[in-house]
């Protein structure tokens, strides 16, 4: 049986670079389906034990998407991740051909990795990719919404016109994208929605978050849930060292909406502000409380999701 082989790719808005251990020279294939299709026919008769690319803001995904429907196992990592990788090696030096081998270097690395599984996830499908840029253009309106009325306060009189002509723009623009993912969800993922959208907490903005953002929602078990959304404790002890335990990592938008949803559901779910209060009362600080109840929450709904069943407060007590 062959040997494996490892295959690191760096991605431009033109060019792939591809580096493979079996070689001692990049390659170059244009970013387009006429480049990623004579790739993927090279690689897929080849033992390619794991392939790496970087996130790059999209320009990675139809080469990753691509590859990995023709059945390689395909990891997109943090850019952050794979240059720690770098500096950790003594590679500092940069070009696109050495980040090509770097990264195949760290998809060695990762191939023998005992959890290997949670770098190799199934990219987006075409319905999927569409609910999430649906949410993220709906929180760039937000984000936009927000400066503007920042603005509108210390606005010159002569400006302010202006600035409400352009909030009532984005008012009419976030109902509008609002109405769309609704729509999107209700036609495509209307099983799961009901189910999340039952929990007290979560409403409808929250519950496009989760399914777009964390598709392995109910896919795995609690402890990888916590560790992907970056709501598990963190130990921080070294020699007699016993450091505070703290949350760090993970995806930060699903984060921050499950903080969100966690301080609703503390007022008005019976379940968490029991939770809650019982935390408190044992001297816990509030945040901690806090931080507690989300990882709770996303118990809560990583159970429901899993079972495809409702909210019932009797089971989740």
């Amino acid at each position: 049986m062959s040997d494996p082989i490892f295959v690191g790719i760096d991605v431009s808005s033109q060019t792939l670079e591809v580096w493979r251990s079996d070689q001692s020279e990049s390659q170059q294939f244009s970013n387009d389906e006429a480049g990623i299709d004579a790739l993927e026919q090279q690689l897929r008769q080849l033992p390619v034990g794991l392939l790496v690319l970087e996130a790059t803001g999209g320009y990675e995904f139809e080469a990753a998407y691509t590859l990995q429907a023709s059945g390689l196992a395909v990891a997109v990592v943090n850019p952050r991740m794979a240059r720690d990788f770098a500096r950790a090696m003594g590679l500092l030096a940069k070009t696109d051909a050495l980040d090509a081998r770097m990264l195949a270097g760290f998809a060695q690395v990762l191939h023998q990795h005992p959890q290997r599984d949670r770098f190799i996830k199934p990219l987006a499908d075409a319905q999927l990719q569409q609910l999430q840029a649906l949410v993220l253009r709906r929180r760039q309106i937000v984000q936009m919404l927000t400066a503007e009325r920042h603005r509108l306060r210390l606005a010159h009189a002569a400006a302010r016109p202006s600035i409400q002509r352009h909030i009532a723009f984005l008012k009419a623009e976030q109902d509008d994208c609002d109405g769309q993912v609704s729509h999107h969800v209700q036609q495509h993922h209307a099983e799961l929605a009901q189910v999340l959208s039952s929990v007290p907490g979560v409403g409808a903005t929250s519950m496009a978050v989760l399914l777009a953002e964390l598709p392995e929602l109910g896919r795995l078990d609690r402890r990888r849930i916590a560790a992907l959304v970056g709501v598990a404790p963190m130990n921080h002890d070294s020699g007699k060292l016993r450091g505070h335990r703290a949350i760090m990592g993970g995806r930060a938008d699903v984060r921050c909406t499950l903080y969100m949803a966690t301080l609703s559901a503390v007022r008005n779910n019976v379940v968490v502000k029991a939770f809650y209060q019982r935390l408190v009362a044992l001297g816990k600080r509030k945040k901690v409380a806090l931080v507690a109840c989300m990882r709770k929450m996303l118990t809560i709904l990583n159970t429901m999701a899993r079972r495809l069943t409702c909210w019932n407060p009797e089971v989740q007590a």
